[in-house]
């Protein structure tokens, strides 16, 4: 049966995750990719024209190039589009300008995956393709590939990632995409590449592509109203007098934005600037559009763009996808969303050609539909299938314009009810999260300053509050339930669960909030844990974001100040030289650590990979080849050592160091070192082919895991590092027992820390060769932690003894010890970082480029479920949940059962306020990142920086809180048993013998 710390600490949990599903149902935008390709060649239409310029300025917004816009607004970027005499002659029948509706995120990578799939790409596309950005699913340049088309491409890199085999390398020529700072390298690229292309004839390219980039690296720069916008735009507009007049009669321009740009400059959010990109389409040879008159005005919206006066035509960005297709004579793109652009396929009055067309379009997004609900994502589908059905009937009409309206409406619902499950914000959902984050945060800080000030009786009160917490979630689910009947026509995207789940928890958080309560004072200033709050607000900052890992190294070299404060003034030489000798020792090992590094791309060319042999090669180092082994020998003798200092070197300690953790760490570098003969090809192909370095390094890695799972066995039945002897011995009146007891002054820390080296021989095993040594460094940094803070205690424990005003007893020294033990934040803070710091220094980033996948084939040769996504998960983030798991060592180390029968329960309580202690620090950064990416929806980087860190801070929440409750429910009850069956009976022994 749980214990009531362990139940606090799962309510904890519980509140972490609802906080957590509420915020990422309404920030985190999911969907699942299908993988299908549109082969039907009759699903298309005759080809209009025979090459295609695909053109795209960089957050061209609409208001950038609507002629003659009747509002009022900056005088510096208007009209870029200059348009020749026989354009503005033919115009409208071969030249047409819109708004086009951008869909969030309205990030670079997520527009070209929109404008070439026709889907709604969100920032989770589930499917083959997960933790990659090139697009898989069937999309405009996949179908003109399929059908031998040649593309050409140059500017914005970003493409090449989506579509990394797609371009003839001969026509391809990508630029830098994240120098904002630079305005003209890309352009003046595309332009001298575009140019000579359009020149020669000859060249054999059906479909040019071309990304310019400096109207958006002038708005994130010096926004869009500065005076360089004009010069931007004016050479933007030279580009494209060129372009037009070297356009042949069968080659179709298209001019977009792929997205907008707000007042500042910046996008990536959901705003009406953001969200609006400009189309231009011209053909200088064949007419767009022979008449508009047979079209119902109904299927041609228009909106009015803000500042306007009066409306403009408006279409969706991806309704150019369906449109190139057919006039371009490809199938429709599988999964496409979009529906033909009208105006374009008006050939006839009757509108015969026009339901043609649009009967394909909605065939194609019917036949998606289906499959889609067919699929394991299908129940999404559910609440509206019955008026998808009822708008397909409707298709049935006999009349062209009802035809053509149940056409339109169809493909418009299709459109409308994908994107509200895959395609927007729930802004009341991320603020519900939030709160619930919120409300965790001051929840775990009252209860761990109310643990710090109850001594003794920490049991009954828990006892008390625990059910107080579960009455008052069942009244916040009745209260959630009625209000969410009686407004749930208010609460859009909001369902019965969420209210319940939000209800449940605040409640329950406010009777812990209530019942906790700390008095506050000015004194209390000083314990404010500033590396926590610097931690949190560097979130809000993109570089700061970005170069965490070094904050890390400064923020956990901090930590260790006012320990060697307290050195300098301690009372003892001994003393003095343990707490600078080991602050030395934690130091020393911190930045050997952060020696180990990967680079994310946004920290080029500032940053150097010294965790693999070089950026391009991802072998370890020569230096880790020769250190592995030894590491994995001295770190089972160093933690001897460690403990030998108390003499708790003894009982399951002298089987489970030699025979079991140093076999078990030495396979682990066994199996990695065998990985990397193998990719060497050290031994020859032949070895590799035969499968014997493949077959050896897998034993390796079982024999690891088999032995430590026998090691845990022995250290659950035999915990304890104690040796126990009598000694009988003869007096005058009669017989005594003397019993001496080696490892007494460690009874509870020692055992604990064998439990911690278990956790650690999994994370060794998964991690490679630099990050076991990364790893060691890390143990031994720990090691040094727990004796500062013993040391510095003791320091506290004698200054309160000896202290001018004080008189010292054995007993009082036994109680100012007890007391000085109480668990400081300042001692659990070094703990934190140096788990986040392991994760940096293990070759992780918050980026999932950075996932190691070698490890997900650590115990099979190809991905088994659920073992590789186990051995994967373990690598990332096991870091996290060992030094999260090791908090308890802060309460137990070097706590010795004294004579009072409530030393036990005091280290217990002091374990569950340290495992406490840890969750908040975690939980505070999580809703630090949370907000941050909260209210930087709409920021530029918003995608690719702060989501990221939040979903990293979301998984090693989860981890850090798993890894605390396994600590208390498994490690630390498990010691605090046997200790007290052990110490009990000699107690009980020794009382037998005095009567």
């Amino acid at each position: 049966m749980l214990s009531r710390g362990a139940s606090l600490l799962i309510w904890v949990f519980f509140v972490h995750l609802a906080g957590i599903y509420l915020f990422t149902s309404g920030f985190l935008l999911t969907r699942l990719s299908l993988s299908e390709f549109n082969d039907c060649s009759s699903c298309t239409s005759s080809p209009t024209y025979k090459r295609t310029v695909f053109l795209v300025i960089d957050a061209l917004r609409f208001d950038f190039i609507s002629p003659n816009p009747p509002y009022p607004a900056s005088p510096y970027h208007h009209n870029i589009l200059k348009l020749p005499a026989e354009l503005t002659a033919a115009y409208p029948e071969k030249s047409f300008i819109f708004n086009a509706y951008a869909d969030p995120p309205t990030t670079t990578l997520q527009r070209i995956k929109g404008l070439t799939t026709g889907s709604l790409p969100t920032f989770i596309d589930m499917g083959s393709n997960f933790g990659g950005s090139s697009i898989v699913e069937d999309s405009i340049i996949t179908q003109m590939e399929h059908a031998g088309k040649k593309i050409a491409f140059m500017g914005d890199d970003t493409w090449l990632s989506a579509f990394p085999n797609s371009f003839q390398s001969n026509m391809s020529f990508p630029y830098d995409s994240f120098n904002v700072e630079d305005l003209h390298t890309v352009d003046s690229g595309v332009t001298e590449h575009l140019i000579p292309l359009l020149q020669d004839p000859s060249k054999p390219w059906d479909f040019l592509i071309g990304h310019f980039l400096g109207v958006d690296h002038v708005g994130h720069r010096v926004g869009p109203d500065h005076p360089i916008m004009k010069a931007k735009l004016e050479q933007m507009n030279d580009v494209l007098t060129r372009t037009v007049e070297l356009l042949d009669d069968d080659t179709l321009l298209v001019l977009i934005g792929d997205h907008g740009m707000d007042k500042t400059g910046d996008h990536g959010g959901d705003g009406e600037l953001e969200v609006s990109s400009a189309v231009w389409i011209y053909s200088k040879g064949p007419v767009l559009s022979h008449t508009t008159s047979s079209i119902p005005t109904s299927i041609l919206p228009e909106v009015t763009f803000s500042g306007c006066t009066v409306p403009h035509r408006a279409i969706q960005q991806i309704d150019l996808v369906p449109t190139l297709s057919l006039l371009l004579g490809l199938p429709i793109p599988f999964n496409n969303l979009g529906t033909i652009i009208p105006e374009l396929f008006a050939r006839d009055h009757k509108g015969a050609y026009l339901t043609r067309a649009l009967e394909l379009n909605v065939a194609q997004m019917r036949k998606y539909l289906d499959t889609y609900r067919g699929s394991p994502s299908g129940r999404e589908l559910d609440h509206v299938w019955p008026d998808f059905q009822s708008a397909w009937a409707a298709t049935k009409s006999h009349s062209t314009n009802g035809r053509l309206l149940a056409l339109n409406e169809y493909s418009r619902l299709a459109l409308a009810a994908c994107r509200s499950l895959w395609a927007q914000f729930n802004v009341v959902l991320m603020i519900m999260g939030l709160v619930l984050l919120g409300a965790g945060v001051i929840a775990c800080w009252t209860l761990y300053s109310h643990l710090g000030r109850m001594k003794d009786g920490w049991d009954a009160w828990l006892g008390d509050i625990l059910p107080m917490c579960l009455r008052g979630m069942a009244g916040g689910t009745v209260v959630s339930i009625l209000s969410y009947l009686a407004l749930q026509s208010y609460l859009d995207g909001i369902d019965a669960l969420h209210c319940v789940i939000f209800g449940a928890s605040l409640v329950s958080s406010f009777v812990f909030i209530v019942s906790a309560w700390p008095s506050l004072s000015f004194g209390t200033l000083k314990y404010i844990p500033l590396p926590l709050i610097l931690h949190t607000l560097s979130f809000f900052s993109n570089s700061f974001t970005i170069w965490e890992d070094r904050i890390i190294l400064f923020l956990l070299l901090s930590t260790i100040v006012p320990s060697l404060l307290k050195g300098f003034t301690a009372p003892t030489p001994r003393l003095r030289y343990r707490i600078l000798g080991f602050s030395a020792l934690f130091a020393l090992c911190v930045r050997l650590m952060a020696i180990s590094t990967v680079c994310r791309e946004e920290q080029q060319p500032f940053c150097h990979v010294t965790f693999y042999a070089s950026s391009s090669l991802p072998s370890p180092p020569l230096l880790i080849l020769i250190l592995s082994l030894p590491t994995s020998l001295a770190l089972p003798y160093l933690i001897r050592r460690f403990l030998g200092i108390s003499k708790s070197d003894q009982g399951v300690a002298v089987i489970f160091l030699p025979y079991v953790l140093t076999p078990t760490l030495l396979a682990g570098n066994g199996y990695w070192l065998f990985e990397w003969a193998e990719s060497a090809e050290l031994l020859g192909i032949g070895w590799n082919s035969a499968g014997i370095l493949r077959t050896a390094r897998t034993s390796f890695a079982w024999f690891a895991i088999s032995a430590i799972l026998g090691g845990t066995t022995l250290w659950w039945f035999i915990p304890l590092c104690l040796h126990i002897s009598t000694d009988q011995q003869e007096t005058s009146s009669k017989a005594t027992t003397q019993v001496t007891i080696l490892g007494f002054a460690n009874a509870f820390g020692a055992p604990y820390l064998l439990f911690w080296c278990i956790i650690l021989v999994f994370v060794y095993t998964t991690s490679q060769l630099t990050g076991q040594v990364v790893l060691g460094l890390g143990a031994f940094a720990l090691l040094a932690h727990l004796e500062v803070v013993d040391s510095v205690r003791d320091v506290k424990t004698l200054t309160a003894a000896f202290g001018p005003s004080s008189s010292s007893t054995a007993v009082k020294l036994d109680s100012l010890r007890t007391s000085s033990a109480s668990i400081q934040f300042s001692e659990i803070a070094p703990l934190a970082l140096l788990g986040i710091h392991t994760f940096y220094s293990t070759g992780h980033q918050s980026t999932i480029p950075s996932i190691h996948w070698k490890s997900a084939f650590l115990l099979t040769s190809t991905v088994t479920y659920p073992l590789s996504p186990l051995t994967v998960l373990i690598n990332t983030f096991g870091s996290h949940f060992l030094f999260a798991v090791a908090s308890p060592l802060l309460a137990s180390w070097n706590m010795s059962p004294l004579p009072h029968p409530s030393s036990a329960n005091f280290v217990q309580g002091q374990s569950i306020r340290a495992a406490l202690g840890m969750s908040l620090y975690h939980s505070t950064l999580l809703s630090g990142s949370a907000l941050s990416a909260g209210v930087l929806r709409r920021h530029l980087m918003v995608w690719k920086i702060f989501a990221p860190r939040f979903m990293a801070a979301v998984v090693g929440m989860i981890v850090v809180d798993l890894a605390v409750i396994s600590g208390i429910a498994v490690g630390a009850e498990r010691v605090r048993d046997r200790a007290g069956k052990i110490f009990q009976g000699i107690e009980n022994g020794v009382k037998n013998e005095q009567r």
